[in-house]
């Protein structure tokens, strides 16, 4: 039996030394700010220098290692059946009609967006809050990447590797193009019957079902005309949404799902939603719940386009 503590050091150390040396607690100075710029910030007597709280930022840092570690232990007991071997690569691009890199790209957004909203209140500076973000929204995915190469049963996707640095990407460059996010990644799930059908891939019960059943997984990108067209008039907080599925998928591979007598199609949505942290409230509660419900797409009507044409969907998650 191959020593699963051997590639776990392997892609465990490298990595959390990276995320050190990147970390706000180490690098007490913005990183993307010159020697130059900051002496003439600091010669400006109209600007007050704030000190971060780096015993937050501390803090911080000791439970992202901490949940960063348990998940690649974690995995590489529970997850990975078979003993891990020697590193491999594998071109899935193909696999779920890209239903998976779909969600690689939403986890790696929404990982990035958490995190950076942590780190903003720490006090460091909007850019390295941005960047540490981004830089965790790609870092926390990667274990899972290298634990993939490592097993006989998965190998190492480059693709996969693509869309977690897509994820983040998608945050940082809305930030930095219009200084907000204006295009929301979401999520919605309903349970379909085919999970039965193969109950081991596609999941045995309804815990399960909503992570393996890419059936009846819909991935969102939600964004507001009002937010683009400032004196339009259109609220802030009511999106359009365009939304991406699949159906009739019992494999991974759109040929074997034929042979069991199913034909794999794409789907499209078009449907309404509602940007949650643009509602205006005083209530600091209400803004935190929305901040993080804002992950998930409403329950709305919309129209489903696919290869059997256009269905009205009265209420659809």
């Amino acid at each position: 039996m191959v020593d699963i503590k051997a590639p776990f050091l392997r892609l465990s150390l490298p990595l959390v030394f990276a995320f050190c040396i990147l970390n706000p607690v180490f690098a007490q100075t913005d990183p993307m700010r010159t020697d130059s710029m900051q002496t003439e910030s600091l010669a400006k007597d109209s600007i007050t220098v704030v000190k971060p709280n780096y015993a937050l930022l501390r803090g911080i840092f000791a439970v992202q290692s901490a949940l960063y570690l348990g998940t690649i232990y974690g995995l590489s007991k529970s997850w990975y059946k078979n003993p891990l071997t020697t590193f491999t690569f594998k071109d899935d691009s193909g696999e779920w009609l890209q239903m998976d890199k779909m969600g690689h790209v939403y986890t790696s957004y929404q990982i990035a967006r958490h995190t950076a909203e942590l780190y903003k209140k720490t006090g460091i500076s909007k850019r390295q809050m941005l960047v540490y973000g981004a830089i965790s929204g790609i870092i926390f995915q990667t274990p899972i990447e290298i634990l993939d190469g490592f097993s006989p049963d998965y190998g190492f996707s480059p693709g996969d590797m693509i869309a977690n640095i897509s994820g983040s990407v998608i945050y940082l460059g809305q930030i930095a193009l219009w200084d907000e996010v204006r295009i929301q990644p979401k999520f919605s799930f309903h349970y379909t019957s085919l999970s039965k059908v193969r109950p081991e891939l596609l999941g045995s019960n309804r815990s399960e079902s909503w992570l393996k059943d890419y059936n009846g997984q819909t991935y969102w990108f939600s964004g507001s005309p009002g937010t683009f067209f400032k004196n339009s008039g259109w609220p802030a907080w009511l999106c359009l949404s365009v939304g991406y599925g699949i159906q009739d998928m019992v494999s991974a591979e759109k040929e074997t799902s034929i042979e069991r007598g199913y034909r794999p199609y794409r789907q499209y949505y078009l449907s309404l939603d509602i940007d949650l942290t643009k509602i205006k409230t005083k209530s600091k509660l209400v803004r935190t719940i929305g901040f993080f419900a804002n992950s998930i797409k409403i329950p709305a009507p919309a129209l489903q386009i696919s290869k059997k044409g256009i269905d009205f969907k009265p209420f659809y998650f």
